[in-house]
């Protein structure tokens, strides 16, 4: 395979800049956390976890950035950014990704668990008693729940939803009424596990383990009574699913997206995924079927589904092949026991999570609902998962008598469900339920209190870089920011009063809102710093984020680094600017950290001969983040909290010779290879170290 054909394409912008293609930059991640699948030096159980990690990150990519391609290569398009070129070398990419993915899979990750006393056994490899086992297991749990369906004019090609899987089978000779049909599809059970643990009596020693795929497919002939069954296959089909609701247009807007929930798994089909040993006739027989071409058939030589093995980490339970457990401490300036309303007057306070537990986030809304002086709390709810504490906590606060106020964003891919399913328990309950406004996302996050104290109200607010959800904030870097800042807890009740009238809003005293401020105040910032520098001064520009694909932006930070700023940018995912290319961004640096834990903190930091300015921020530098949602960026005033940011947050990872990538004029990326390999540094890892559990009065 020619190595241009997997680089990202490069594409001229009418003011002649050159960016990177987005598309091939979000797989370009997926190589960089594949990477990780790779390493000795990673627990073989983690290694599995990355290997499902970018199999679930495939699956996003194809239900919502695949379809345009698609679309593009069906109509033959020749120009605009979908043409049967995109569509040819996306799907070089992808395939590209998925074979070393299953390359590492059969070749390097199953190898090492057999190693260890774990294994997956296939059909043939079972001996007289594990079959006996595993028969009985398919009459007990699984054939009461398996319908065949034979395919002919009244039993037509059966619905097939969203990356479910499913048997293809060709039979030979008539059915039960001399017919010769034969194609029959047997769907296989979102109910059922995917990996069944062999009891130990027939395990011979070892942990064994069966798939759901291999049971079914070791007795397809008894679904079969009559019949001769030949050529058969798993299959998966990934289809769009991004929900698109004219919200213009809509009465009520929860009521039309669980509608469209209903929808969402019989979208069009954009990938097709077989065993690898599937017939070209069957193969083809699903791509007409699926109205796909060719290049849309993944062949793959293992599991069609390899999110699935998660539920194998699961069931292993061998601590030892996984990483050591890690505790976050309670957060190091705050107090435990001491209030936090007390405590806040003294001063701002910074969570760095998951190094610092999201418990202290939790406590400072538990005092809140408990403390009988808060009269009112506000927040938003982005993605809070299915079963959330904090939810309950506002259900609390409701019963105690409080005002709450929640803005419930309703269109939060892939969380839709979740969010109705909490907007509607909070309702019945007496909560003011808000959705934002119309067109818009509301992906900030923030929290406001107000509590009486004496004759006066006195507001206290948190603003997070992530989400208010306990689960990811153990697994994502964040951070949170608690503070009684009069100037700035008033900028957030305006936001919140913003949201819930749609009144004009009010010149805000320190927050920056998208889709107002936030774009054109970060545009001008970098134009400053440009000037400066363009006049003889100093300017350093160094900003953290997930994604970096604004043109508005991009174009202006290439400006920027032309007159002389020195910029670097640390960007996780997809980044469109290319960095270090002679005469264009000589002065860009452009560097992905992919660690144990996923960068989702926001950070911008600007400084002028001498003078700091840092933000902290719900939004990433792309157009939909500043033009398409309600998002929030904030300074940090304190110049010893600001110290801390650029220190952890930035430095760190600036100096990581362990976990980083840099991106090359090429648009590539290369792994960080410090000259000492023993002192390299890991700013994860340091921070892990720095803030984990210690003996003393802060565990909590």
């Amino acid at each position: 395979m020619s190595p241009s054909l997997l680089q990202p394409k490069l594409t001229k912008t009418s003011s002649g800049a050159v960016l990177l293609d987005r598309d091939h930059s979000i797989l370009s991640f997926n190589e960089r956390v594949l990477d990780w699948a790779s390493r000795s030096d990673v627990p073989v159980l983690e290694r599995l976890r990355y290997l499902c990690i970018v199999s679930s990150n495939l699956d996003e990519f194809f239900e919502v950035r695949a379809e345009p391609h698609l679309v593009a290569n069906q109509r033959q398009n020749e120009k605009g950014l979908f043409t049967v070129e995109s569509f040819h070398r996306l799907s070089i990419a992808a395939h590209t990704l998925v074979a070393r993915q299953y390359a590492l899979y059969n070749d390097a990750v199953m190898p090492a668990l057999e190693k260890n006393g774990v294994k997956i056994i296939s059909h043939g490899e079972r001996n007289t008693e594990q079959r006996r086992w595993v028969k009985l297991y398919f009459e007990r749990e699984v054939r009461p729940l398996l319908i065949p369906v034979g395919l002919d004019p009244s039993h037509p090609f059966p619905q097939v939803a969203n990356k479910s899987l499913n048997f293809i089978v060709r039979l030979s000779g008539p059915d039960a009424f001399g017919r010769e049909n034969e194609i029959a599809i047997v769907k296989v059970p979102r109910v059922l596990p995917r990996m069944i643990r062999m009891p130990d009596k027939v395990a011979g020693g070892v942990k064994l383990f069966v798939s759901l795929s291999s049971v079914i497919r070791a007795h397809l002939t008894e679904l079969f009574p009559g019949r001769v069954v030949g050529q058969f296959s798993q299959f998966r089909v990934t289809r769009h699913s991004d929900l698109a609701v004219d919200e213009d247009d809509v009465k009520n807007l929860r009521m039309a997206l669980r509608q469209g929930l209903e929808h969402r798994h019989f979208g069009q089909a954009v990938r097709l995924e077989v065993s690898a040993g599937c017939s070209e006739h069957l193969s083809e027989f699903l791509l007409n079927q699926f109205d796909l071409p060719e290049e849309s058939l993944y062949r793959v030589p293992g599991p069609v589904n390899l999110v699935r093995l998660t539920q194998l980490i699961d069931l292993v339970h061998a601590p030892q092949l996984c990483f050591a457990p890690y505790k976050a401490c309670y957060p190091r300036q705050l107090i435990p026991g001491e209030s936090f309303f007390e405590q806040l007057k003294r001063g701002d306070v910074l969570i760095h999570q998951p190094f610092e537990s999201f418990g202290g986030v939790l406590d400072f809304l538990r005092e809140a609902v408990n403390d009988p002086q808060v009269l009112a709390i506000k927040q938003t709810v982005y993605r809070t998962g299915s079963d959330s504490e904090l939810m309950d906590l506002l259900r609390e606060a409701v019963r105690r008598g409080k005002e709450v106020t929640v803005v419930v964003e309703l269109k939060a891919r892939f969380d839709e469900e979740a969010n109705i399913n909490w907007a509607e328990m909070l309702e019945s309950i007496g909560a003011q339920v808000l959705y934002g406004v119309v067109g818009l996302k509301t992906h900030a996050k923030m929290m406001l209190v107000t509590r009486r104290e004496g004759r006066q109200l006195k507001r206290y607010a948190h603003l997070s870089t992530g989400n208010y959800n306990p689960r990811t904030a153990r697994l994502y870097t964040d951070w949170s920011h608690l503070t009684t800042d009069a100037r700035l807890t008033a900028d957030v009740e305006n936001v919140f009063v913003h949201l819930a009238s749609h009144s004009r809003l009010p010149k805000l005293n320190r927050v920056l809102l998208a889709p107002f401020y936030l774009h054109q105040k970060m545009i001008a910032k970098i134009n400053d710093l440009a000037q400066v520098a363009g006049a003889g001064g100093q300017g350093r520009i160094v900003a953290k984020m997930n994604a970096l694909t604004d043109d508005a932006l991009i174009q202006a930070l290439i400006r920027a680094g032309q007159k002389g700023v020195k910029i670097d940018l640390i960007v996780r995912g997809a980044c469109m600017l290319p960095a270090q290319v002679p005469g264009v961004t000589d002065n860009i640096r452009v560097r992905s950290v992919i660690g144990r834990f996923l960068e989702h903190s926001r950070v911008f930091y600007f400084r002028r001969d001498g003078v700091e300015e840092l933000y902290l921020s719900s939004a990433d530098w792309m157009n939909r983040n500043m033009m398409r949602r309600v998002e929030l960026a904030w300074p940090v005033t304190d110049p010893m909290l600001r110290q801390r940011i650029v220190d952890e947050d930035l430095v760190a990872y600036l100096h990581d010779g362990v976990d980083a990538w840099d991106l090359r004029p090429d648009g590539t990326y290369a792994r960080v290879h410090p000259v000492d390999a023993s002192a390299a540094h890991s700013a994860q890892t340091a921070l892990m170290v720095r803030y984990a559990v210690q003996m003393d009065v802060r565990e909590h």
